[in-house]
């Protein structure tokens, strides 16, 4: 499966350059002179329509289906250097290798396709909720060094860009790894933090993700004292 997403990362970066030869079209007119004509192989209302259809059966649970479709689009979205659209259908394809438990996958997708586009957008708002993405992906890997990193690089563009419930969310992916590593007592002096945020800005959003990582803390500590090893 890793082979087959390479092979798709290295079709989708092709496609840049195959979108601008396309692009242009030379003819001739009946005197012999050329022309150039703005000819489109590829219609933003297809990708509209694939990714439409990919949602749909997202929410149905059909993965493998969707991210066949996400894919679709997102080639689409490309050829018409879309590259707003593009990006999102990008995430989707990760997305759907996530639900799919195929988290290489996913990070490949992730690392060598959409940071690549927001990059090149300039769109640190797609970089900083890639790098959340990532975090999350590592994190279901186990790979928790990676995840932690990434959930820090999401607090930094989070800082620099004054969004509050990135940095939260950033805060909570921390937490999370935290507790996988057992540094319960770290994680939870940064789940208050994501707490005393959150109230301050007045938002009830990470409420349930709050109560949840605290009672897996005082889970997990009180199994350590009744079982000590």
């Amino acid at each position: 499966m890793t082979k087959i997403v390479l092979a798709l990362i290295g079709l989708f970066a092709s496609l840049q350059l195959q979108a601008q030869n396309i692009d242009k079209s030379e003819t001739q007119e009946p005197n012999g002179s050329a022309i150039n004509i703005a000819v489109s192989k590829f219609d933003l209302e297809d990708g509209n329509s694939f990714f439409e259809e990919a949602e749909d059966l997202e929410r149905k649970g059909d993965y493998n289906e969707a991210l066949t479709l996400f894919g679709k689009a997102a080639f689409e979205y490309n050829a018409v250097k879309n590259f707003n659209r593009y990006g999102q259908a990008i995430i989707k394809m990760s997305s759907m290798h996530y639900q799919l438990g195929r988290f290489t996958d996913a990070e490949q997708i992730l690392l060598n396709v959409a940071l690549k586009n927001y990059a090149k957008t300039g769109n640190k708002a797609g970089v900083m909720n890639t790098y959340n993405l990532l975090g999350k992906v590592y994190l279901a890997n186990t790979k928790y060094t990676q995840s932690m990193w990434f959930y820090t690089q999401q607090g930094i563009l989070a800082k620099q860009l004054k969004s509050n419930n990135a940095y939260i969310e950033s805060i909570l992916g921390i937490v999370q790894v935290k507790i996988k590593k057992k540094d319960f007592t770290l994680a939870l002096r940064d789940l208050k933090s994501a707490e005393w945020l959150a109230n301050s800005i007045k938002t009830t959003q990470y409420k349930t993700q709050i109560k949840d990582a605290r009672e897996m803390i005082a889970s997990k500590t009180t199994n350590k004292k009744v079982n000590p090893s």
